[in-house]
């Protein structure tokens, strides 16, 4: 009777082992591979009124449905002289949300005739409200957060772009 009282204990013993480890292997993260910049073209912004230069950018392009859905995300942070330009097939109304984007940025909201045509500035870290364009744009311009105040980037300003 002891035997068998002392085998099932070893049972409970060995089953609630495992079951401890199951959940251990349950908390590892997984850790995402850093995405770099990559550098495919370059952007200016001029004054509306007087067509003098902004600033100018290197950019990035997001254009397939992959990189138009991901954009910044899982990205420490971006270099001043940065930017992504999102290129969209037709004008249309946009929203776009801060899901997995770790640093604030401003959103820029462009027409097809270049010029632009809203601004969305300083969107929060992680934030998953919609951000709308509010009109119909075909581009939209994301710095880092800040940047188009510094810079007085204003509505009715326009853009030109390259591919390198």
């Amino acid at each position: 009777m002891i035997n068998f009282k002392f085998k099932n204990w070893v049972s409970i013993l060995v089953f609630s082992l495992v079951i401890i480890s199951c959940k251990e292997e349950a908390k590892k993260t997984i850790l995402t591979q850093q995405i770099e910049f990559s550098h495919e073209g370059d952007l200016s912004i001029y004054v509306n009124s007087t067509d003098s230069l902004r600033t100018r950018l290197n950019i990035e392009f997001a254009e397939t449905d992959y990189e138009t859905q991901t954009g910044l995300m899982y990205r420490k942070s971006m270099e001043k002289n940065q930017g992504m330009l999102f290129i969209f097939p037709d004008e249309a109304v946009h929203s776009f949300y801060m899901k997995n984007t770790e640093f604030a940025l401003d959103i820029i909201y462009i027409k097809e005739d270049m010029t632009i045509a809203s601004m969305q500035e300083n969107a929060q870290p992680l934030n998953e409200s919609g951000l709308s364009s509010l009109v119909p744009i075909k581009y939209v311009l994301e710095i880092n957060g800040g940047l188009a105040e510094e810079w007085g980037i204003s509505i009715g300003d326009n853009i030109t772009f390259n591919r390198n």
